[in-house]
């Protein structure tokens, strides 16, 4: 995997939970033309528990050919048993992906051995290269550093993603001595210009969907070395996530993604979109901020 950023896309749905198949081609394309280097389909912001059955492979294999091979793409395969995953993994059977990415089980508290034995069982048949997710606000378990140094040692496990900067440097710094392939993604966003200058320069976020055009200029910054410009742009950012918070994650996340020209229903069908009141507010720091 190559340094940058990877964005976790939002996944556009009609009101019936269908993708809507412009919309989704548009958003990988908006990604692409800012300098992503790759592409997280149905992550935590692709809303991958939420999707449909009838609409998962469809959603994995627009992104796929809509990024027409110049970055490579991977989906999400999260479920709460291993065969589960397997099952996913079934319906992504001839897309071309670069890997699949899984949280341990979410339903269950897991032990550390049985997220080896999770992770390991599904390695061990994936035609995809297998990428943990470290999620524990969500799965109600951390990964710990010793269950990744054992589980990067599997020769289809290929990284992790984390918010956990502590993790993620302590991980980068065992990887020469473990396995130098092994891919570290630091996805805690509050600390991404904290992380590059410790060397972490790979990092993964939904909010990247709606700020390409802040990312894109955040990251040319920190490859300059200027990083007072790139804490500026990830104040930007931070920000706007911030708002969401308050607002309400998922339907700010739509506001904004249907101002800048996507679109659809980018949250759950249980969700409401905004009032004015907060669809001013969004709108209103997205044009302070210049994103519209």
């Amino acid at each position: 995997m190559s340094n940058g950023y990877y964005p976790a896309l939002g996944t556009p749905l009609d009101r019936d939970g269908s993708v809507l198949t412009g919309s989704l081609i548009k958003h990988v394309e908006d990604q692409i033309g800012r300098k992503a280097e790759g592409l997280l389909v149905m992550g935590s912001m692709g809303m991958q528990p939420m999707i449909k059955d009838s609409e998962y492979a469809k959603v994995a294999q627009i992104a796929a050919e809509a990024a027409r091979g110049q970055c490579p793409v991977y989906a999400g395969v999260m479920d709460n048993s291993v065969a589960r995953v397997k099952d996913r993994i079934e319906r992504l059977q001839g897309i071309k992906l670069e890997g699949v990415v899984t949280t341990v089980p979410f339903y269950f508290q897991s032990t550390q051995t049985e997220i080896i034995a999770f992770y390991r069982a599904i390695a061990d048949t994936s035609p995809y290269p297998l990428y943990l997710y470290d999620l524990p606000g969500v799965t109600q378990c951390k990964i710990q550093a010793a269950t990744v140094i054992e589980l990067m040692r599997h020769p289809n496990i290929r990284g992790i993603k984390s918010g956990d900067l502590a993790l993620v440097r302590g991980l980068s710094r065992s990887l020469r001595d473990v396995n130098p392939e092994f891919v570290v993604i630091y996805s805690g966003l509050d600390t991404f210009d904290v992380a590059y200058s410790y060397g972490i320069t790979r990092t993964l976020d939904g909010m990247f969907s709606c700020t390409s055009q802040i990312a894109e200029r955040m990251y040319e910054a920190l490859q300059a070395g200027n990083l007072e410009s790139a804490a500026g742009h990830l104040d930007s950012i931070v920000g706007l996530r911030n708002l969401f918070v308050e607002v309400g994650v998922f339907p700010g996340f739509t506001h904004a993604m249907n101002l800048l020209g996507f679109e659809g229903d980018f949250h759950p069908d249980y969700s409401s979109r905004l009032n004015p009141q907060q669809a001013e507010e969004v709108e209103s720091y997205m044009r302070q901020i210049r994103l519209i």
